[in-house]
C-alpha cells in the first residue's frame, strides 16, 4: 500500500533548522548500487572502514530511476519533469520545458533531448513502484522505499541549491571527472580526450579500423553533471553561476589544484568518472564492466568494478581532508550512491550515505528515515538557504544527527580515532597502515 505525500509548497520555505552553520561541503556522487551491496563488501574496504569510523546513514533512499532525475533531486529538490537519461538540449530557447508543459521527459517510451529547464511548473509524479518507464510491468522498480510516493507537483521551481548560492554570495562548482579541458558546452560524453563533438574523419591518415564515436568510452557523461540541465548556466547571464563552474579533475581550475591551493568553493559537486564511480562501461576494460547479474546482492557485482570504486573514494578522501581548506571554518564531506540501478522490487531504492565533518566526532549510524530531499534539506541548512521545492515536504527532515555526529571532535584531531583498519585487496601490506596515517 503506498503512502503519497502531499506537496502544497511554494518553490522556496523557510531556512531549514538542526543542522551547524557549513563554511565548505564536498559531496561525492557514487553510482548504482544499494545499501547491501555495498555496506560488508569485502572489495570496498576503505568504504566500510570510513563508515565505522564517520557518521552513516543506514536508512537513507534514493528517489527515482534513471540517474539524472536522483542527480537533480540532490541539487534541486525535484526531477523537473524528467525522468530519463537524456542528454541536454543545448541553448535551445524554442523547446517548452518539462515543468511548463506538464509533460515528462522518459526513456521509455524514447523522448527527446531535455529542454534547458527554467520557469515555474509541475514536475513529474514519482510512484511507489514504477512499472513504466525502465521496466515495463509487473514486477517494476521500487521508488524509495516501494510505499511512498509523490503526485505530480505544481509550483516546482526550476533552479537548484547553486542559484540559491550565488544569490546568497556563495560559491560552487561541479568538478568532473574526464571531462575535456575545453570544457561542458555541448558536451554529451567524453573519454577526457574525444567527445560528441569529435569529427573522427579529420584524424588523418585514417586509422584500421577507423575512429568512430562507438568507440569512445564515455568516462564523463551530463547525466551525472546536473546543473548544465538548466537553461541560466547553460546561457551563462551571470558569471558566478555559468558553465564556467563546471571543471575536470585535472587542470590548473580543476579539483586536484583547487584542493591543494586551499581556494574551494563553498559547495563542490564531485562526480568520479563512469569507471570510478561504480557505474561501469560497456566498451572499457574488464575493471570496469558492468555488473554481471544485477539482483541486488553482493554475488550479481563485479568485484573489480566495486574495488575500483573504493579506491576512488579513498583518493578523494584524502585529498579533500589535506587540503589547506579543510582546517578553516566548519566543512562537511558527504558520500553517496544515486540509485539501486533497476534492480526489480522487492529490492527497495535504499544506498548508503557517508557524513563526515571536521567538527564534530563520528560513529553515528542513524536508522532516521532519509532521502535525497533531506539532503538537500540539510545542505541548505547549513548554509542558511531557504528550503527548495520537495525539500520544503515535512517528511524530508534535516540529516541532524549525522552532521551533529557524537559530540565535540577533540582540540587538534580530524577524525575519529582508526579502528578496523582495512587492508585492500591486491595490495601492499603498508597499506593499511597508511590509510589510518592518511584518516
Amino acid at each position: 500500500m503506498s503512502c503519497a505525500v502531499t506537496s502544497a509548497f511554494a518553490a522556496e520555505g523557510p531556512v531549514p533548522t538542526g543542522i551547524p552553520h557549513l563554511d565548505h561541503v564536498f559531496v561525492i556522487m557514487m553510482e548504482n548500487h544499494i545499501y547491501g551491496q555495498i555496506m560488508g563488501n569485502p572489495n570496498a574496504p576503505f568504504t566500510n572502514y570510513y563508515a565505522r569510523n564517520a557518521n552513516l546513514a543506514t536508512n537513507y533512499f534514493a528517489i527515482a530511476h534513471p540517474s539524472l532525475n536522483n542527480y537533480l533531486e540532490v541539487v534541486g529538490g525535484s526531477n523537473f519533469g524528467v525522468q530519463s537519461d537524456n542528454t541536454p538540449d543545448w541553448h535551445n530557447f524554442y523547446c517548452t520545458t518539462n515543468l511548463a508543459s506538464g509533460t515528462v521527459n522518459t526513456d521509455t517510451p524514447a523522448s527527446s533531448n531535455v529542454c534547458p529547464i527554467a520557469g515555474v511548473g509541475t514536475d513529474a509524479a514519482i510512484p511507489a513502484i514504477d512499472t513504466t518507464n525502465e521496466t515495463q510491468g509487473a514486477p517494476g522498480m521500487m521508488n524509495i522505499d516501494g510505499a511512498k510516493s509523490y503526485p505530480a507537483t505544481k509550483g516546482t521551481s526550476g533552479k537548484t541549491i547553486a542559484d540559491q548560492l550565488v544569490a546568497a554570495g556563495k560559491t560552487w562548482k561541479s568538478y568532473q571527472e574526464s571531462l575535456p579541458l575545453e570544457g561542458a558546452d555541448n558536451v554529451n560524453y567524453s573519454d577526457n580526450v574525444f567527445t560528441n563533438n569529435t569529427n573522427f574523419s579529420a584524424i588523418l591518415p585514417p586509422l584500421k579500423p577507423a575512429l568512430a564515436q562507438a568507440g569512445v568510452v564515455a568516462l564523463y557523461a551530463s547525466k551525472h553533471n546536473p546543473f548544465v540541465y538548466f537553461q541560466n548556466v547553460q546561457e551563462g547571464w551571470d558569471p558566478n553561476n555559468s558553465l564556467d563552474n563546471v571543471v575536470g579533475f585535472e587542470g590548473a581550475k580543476g579539483l586536484y589544484a583547487d584542493l591543494a591551493s586551499g581556494n574551494v568553493p563553498t559547495f563542490s559537486f564531485i562526480a568520479p568518472n563512469q569507471c570510478n564511480d561504480q557505474h561501469g562501461r560497456g566498451n572499457s576494460d574488464q575493471s570496469c564492466a558492468y555488473d554481471p547479474n544485477d539482483n541486488g546482492t553482493q554475488a550479481g557485482l563485479n568485484p573489480a568494478l566495486i574495488l575500483r570504486g573504493d579506491l576512488t573514494i579513498r583518493t578523494l578522501v584524502s585529498a579533500i581532508k589535506s587540503s589547506p581548506a579543510w582546517t578553516k571554518g566548519n566543512n562537511a564531506l558527504v558520500i553517496l550512491w544515486d540509485e539501486n540501478d533497476y534492480s526489480l522490487a522487492p529490492n527497495a531504492n535504499q544506498v548508503p550515505v557517508i557524513v563526515d565533518t571536521n567538527y564534530a566526532a563520528g560513529g553515528v549510524q542513524s536508522t532516521v528515515f532519509y532521502s535525497h530531499f533531506s539532503l538537500l534539506k540539510s545542505l541548505e541548512g547549513g548554509f542558511g538557504l531557504p528550503c527548495l521545492n520537495h525539500a520544503c515536504d515535512s517528511d524530508a527532515v534535516t540529516m541532524s544527527d549525522l552532521f551533529m555526529g557524537s559530540g565535540p571532535k577533540p582540540t587538534g584531531q580530524n577524525t575519529k580515532p582508526s579502528v578496523g583498519i582495512p587492508s585492500v585487496p591486491g595490495a601492499t601490506p603498508d597499506v593499511a597502515a597508511k590509510l589510518s596515517r592518511e584518516l
